[in-house]
């Protein structure tokens, strides 16, 4: 029972919609069209093979700073858009995610209270028990800074009964930052190692959905290669972990809430 003039708690994520039971929900905010899959294709591929739902918020196509292979080529702007959308939503659907784009131009790419009041019109719409975003640092790639700004602002905001935005109000998903591409100089520490073995196939082969960025095909499958070795050092001997196994790294900005510690 409430009490006059207490607001009823929020439903859980998975008891939406009269109390039946819907899947878990994750959120992924990118900033460009090539990072959620080099990032976090593996813990994408992992929730889709539990039958959860992936939705990836891409604010750009990375058309005028990740698309060197296609301006050399003499792609003009638009052109390089769509073979930038047709590669991240085939990558996507390889993951089991569904992307939607923002193209709000990448180089640079600007905070702004519109895109930031779609991301929480997203938010309320697919209510995410997991937010998957950029780390706060980059000196290499300031968009990857503004994406963590707005997808963290969106949360909050997301969360404010008063905010003037269509939907249920959200609640306060946990937020992991995938690895950013110079981790040692962006401030990123491995926090969490996230086992991708199993799924290791199909993020490779949404990796190679991105012909605009074949170099870093090698690259990101060589990191997997070093954080699972890593992973495997930190979870102890005897686990039946396989001899090759394949991490991502992630980070948390905000603190776990556990009843148990593990």
């Amino acid at each position: 029972m409430t009490h006059a003039g207490a607001q009823a708690p929020k439903p859980s994520a998975s008891s939406r919609q009269g109390g039946t039971p819907s899947p878990r929900s994750t959120l992924v905010v990118t900033a460009h069209a090539g990072d959620f899959v080099w990032r976090a294709g593996g813990a994408i591929a992992l929730a889709a093979a539990r039958g959860e739902k992936v939705t990836i918020a891409c604010l750009t196509f990375g058309e005028r700073g990740e698309s060197a292979k296609a301006w050399r080529e003499g792609r003009n702007l638009e052109e390089i858009k769509e073979i930038r959308r047709a590669e991240a939503e085939q990558a996507a659907a390889t993951l089991g995610a569904e992307v939607r784009f923002f193209d709000a131009g990448d180089y640079p790419l600007v905070p702004t209270a519109e895109l930031t009041d779609r991301l929480v019109a997203v938010c309320r719409e697919t209510q995410p028990d997991v937010i998957l975003t950029h780390p706060v640092e980059d000196p290499y790639n300031g968009d990857h800074p503004a994406a963590n700004r707005m997808a963290l602002e969106a949360r909050v905001l997301a969360q404010a009964i008063g905010y003037p935005a269509p939907g249920e109000i959200i609640g306060a998903p946990p937020v992991f930052y995938f690895e950013p591409h110079q981790p040692e100089m962006s401030g990123f520490r491995p926090e969490v190692l996230l086992d991708i073995t199993e799924v290791w196939e199909t993020k490779r082969k949404a990796m190679e959905c991105l012909a605009a960025q074949r170099h870093l095909w090698d690259y990101y499958t060589d990191l997997a290669v070093r954080r699972g070795v890593q992973l495997k050092r930190n979870a102890g001997p005897n686990l039946g972990l396989p001899h090759k196994t394949m991490a991502e790294a992630y980070m948390r900005p905000y603190p776990q809430v556990t009843k148990e510690l593990a």
